[in-house]
């Protein structure tokens, strides 16, 4: 297929968190705030004159200062962002919006405060206390915390306006990106899809890395190119795979399961766009907050939801994803030393394969792809079992 205009633009932006587009939204006195779980809601981020910009650490490959503050048991995507906090890589935020689910990660954004790391005076960090499950009482305390955490802080220090006229253009420009998103989504369901899972996969991280407003031009074109497009005259992969998991920002990854003969149909993984970029609908009488806090809540599939019903939408939601994008096999991967997407990683894969009946194959791995040859024979090996099933049924 014929390269896209914007392809070469959009890696380059992606080549390290303050790229172009955030320097130019910075330069106007805008509010970068980082955040970096998708509990946090994305969208409050980019109200008034604030926008979000999620953190990743490209081309983080030793993370020795960070391994010094935190141990080599930790998680490298922590200390990968930590070590890139050392080198200077986010002296451009004003605030870093984090969490209380994962240990790690709370610990890495202490470390923020506790190092004073961005040369800022105004700069703080703040930790919303996540439910783990989904009833009415723990909407509530998602609420309060969303308030007491994001809100409150962020109109005290920096003045920022929360009022619902804000919040109404805030959830607009999101579904604006929501809907380039899910038309490029609905592409890849065809049969000889119009655009890789290594391009969808470059772009779903600018819309999580960029301010939305400076990037939608950019996706508004890019979405009407590919709908000109012309597919390969025929289909160049010998399977299509569902990846599922924890954190993957780097689409060297995907690249590396394309390469291998296994198109990446459907990214049901931190990072990804199952779930993250569902419309926002705000309902008759509901306030903007009121339908921001009830999305968010209904709409996350974190690992850390303990509740059967949590759970089971997890994996009846990487079950649709299989049958709605004719999926041959399921990639299962967890960060190594997550202990919350290692057991679901063996639950979900156990679950899928003897009961749904769908393949799986479960890999753990590192931040930074490194030595890749294990994860080649990997990838190679379930693509060629995918095929093997194929020709006895």
């Amino acid at each position: 297929m014929r390269d896209l205009k914007h392809l070469i633009y959009f890696e380059n932006l992606l080549q390290q968190a303050n790229n172009d587009l955030v320097q130019d939204a910075c330069k106007d006195g805008r509010l970068a705030l980082a955040w970096n779980c998708s509990y946090i809601p994305e969208v409050l981020l980019d109200t008034d004159n604030c926008f979000g910009v999620r953190l990743r650490a490209p081309n983080c490959t030793n993370p020795d200062m960070a391994t010094y503050y935190m141990t080599n048991r930790s998680c490298p995507y922590s200390k990968s962002i930590l070590e890139r906090a050392f080198e200077g890589g986010y002296n451009f935020i004003s605030a870093l919006i984090g969490q209380e689910c994962c240990t790690t990660m709370n610990r890495m954004e202490q470390y923020f405060e506790y190092c004073e790391l961005i040369p800022n005076d105004k700069f703080f960090c703040t930790y919303l206390d996540m439910p783990l499950r989904k009833t009415e009482w723990h909407a509530g305390y998602y609420r309060r915390q969303i308030e007491q955490k994001i809100i409150q802080p962020l109109e005290k220090v920096y003045g920022v306006d929360f009022s619902e006229k804000k919040l109404r253009k805030a959830v607009e420009q999101f579904n604006e990106v929501c809907r380039i998103i899910t038309e490029m989504n609905a592409m890849r369901m065809a049969d000889n899809p119009v655009i890789t899972g290594y391009e969808f996969h470059v772009i779903q991280l600018c819309t999580l890395t960029c301010p939305k407003d400076l990037i939608l031009p950019y996706l508004r074109e890019t979405l009407a190119e590919i709908k000109k497009r012309k597919p390969e005259k025929e289909f160049p992969f010998r399977a299509r795979v569902v990846v599922a998991g924890s954190e993957i920002d780097d689409p060297e990854f995907t690249k590396l399961l394309e390469t291998c003969g296994a198109m990446v149909v459907a990214d049901r993984y931190c990072f990804g766009s199952f779930p993250s970029r569902e419309r926002i609908e705000i309902q008759d009488g509901e306030t903007a907050f009121d339908a921001i806090c009830r999305h968010y809540l209904h709409w996350n599939q974190c690992a850390r939801f303990m509740s059967g019903d949590k759970i089971d939408q997890r994996h009846a939601e990487v079950k649709r994803l299989v049958d709605e994008f004719h999926a041959d096999g399921v990639i299962y991967e967890n960060m190594k030393f997550c202990e919350f997407w290692s057991y679901e990683k063996v639950l979900a894969s156990h679950i899928l394969t003897e009961e749904m009946g769908v393949p799986c194959c479960t890999i753990e791995k590192e931040y930074a792809l490194g030595s890749i040859g294990q994860l080649r024979t990997r990838f190679q090996a379930f693509v060629e079992s995918l095929e093997i099933k194929k020709i006895n049924s």
